[in-house]
């Protein structure tokens, strides 16, 4: 018993023993010098990859299109004017979801978050304005085709360039200008920083555009088949190939509508039901597709124009091909 007690009266306590090597340690990693915490790791969201890609593609594809018709003299009609106007809208777009995503990533600060908003809200807003404005010109050329061609036309295609342009501008400033939810989080949009009301106040604009468009698309519709009938009449036609006509130039117009429809409709109605809270995955699936209408527009609106198909083999090859120059305008060319 009493040897027990020895052996136990000699040996520290256990408590004793880790605070003294804790002591121990600490004191050598002190005289090592501080301690370097490691940097975080820089996750990327692979959404943002794939919208700085599409604005690649937007930035490299519009680009030709403006290079196109700023280099072309021939290319000055209101028609062209307001292609090369949508152009530079989707150009500075893609322009803008590149700078978003270096700015997310390396240049992190409010200003920088606000100035790419209003880019690509400024930039995007012109977009669709020049959709609006090229709907309109198409109108106006068909129901007003004799008095198309005058400087009366000219003189409306520069007055809606500058009314679309002070427009998207000035929603493009509107968060800059301090309409945005920096300061109040519980304000914010879908997007952040675009203020809950903004964006309602953009998607109500766009559906108020939309159903604009759709109307004069309707009207569009009923001339081209009206004069695909006078054509055919005139030049003796029969029946089967006034219908292959109308249905040529029918299916033309919903292919345009229906592209900018499905492009932008999810991102537009999902902007007025949603908030903040929602997840972010939400508002990634539905402004992808709305990016894409940048991708096809140069397709729809630049590359199945004739004109334009000539200047770019011009370009390309320094020659036009024997089926441009002999090919004929129909109805159907809308």
């Amino acid at each position: 018993m009493n040897e027990d007690l020895k052996v136990n009266g000699s040996r520290p306590p256990r408590d004793y023993l880790d605070a003294g090597a804790a002591v121990n340690v600490s004191a050598a990693v002190s005289s090592q010098g501080p301690v370097v915490e490691p940097e975080p790791e820089l996750v990327v969201n692979p959404w943002d990859i794939v919208l700085c890609t599409s604005g690649t593609l937007i930035s490299c594809e519009n680009a030709i299109v403006v290079l196109i018709i700023f280099h072309n003299p021939s290319l000055r009609a209101p028609m062209f004017l307001l292609i090369g106007s949508l152009a530079l809208a989707d150009l500075l777009a893609g322009i803008g979801l590149i700078i978003n995503f270096v700015f997310a990533y390396l240049l992190q600060s409010e200003a920088t978050k606000l100035v790419t908003i209003g880019l690509i809200v400024a930039s995007f807003s012109a977009s669709v304005c020049s959709l609006l404005a090229i709907t309109v010109d198409r109108y106006l050329s068909l129901y007003y085709a004799l008095t198309y061609h005058s400087e009366r036309t000219v003189t409306f295609t520069y007055v809606m360039l500058v009314m679309l342009w002070s427009t998207s501008i000035c929603l493009g400033l509107l968060p800059v200008l301090g309409w945005n939810c920096l300061r109040d989080e519980s304000t914010c949009s879908v997007v952040r920083p675009l203020t809950k009301n903004n964006a309602a106040i953009l998607s109500i604009s766009f559906l108020f555009m939309f159903a604009f468009m759709l109307q004069l698309y309707i009207q569009i519709c009923k001339i081209v088949m009206r004069h695909a009938h006078q054509i055919a009449l005139q030049h003796h036609f029969l029946a089967t190939s006034h219908y292959v006509t109308t249905r040529k130039g029918v299916s033309t117009l919903a292919i345009i509508l229906g592209t900018f429809a499905a492009c932008w409709m999810p991102f537009t109605l999902y902007s007025l039901i949603a908030d903040y809270t929602y997840p972010s995955i939400y508002t990634y699936a539905t402004l992808l597709p709305a990016t894409y209408n940048s991708i096809i527009n140069p397709v729809i609106y630049a590359f199945r124009n004739q004109e334009i198909q000539k200047a770019l083999c011009l370009i390309c090859c320094g020659c036009i091909p024997s089926s441009l120059s002999q090919r004929a305008r129909s109805p159907s060319d809308v």
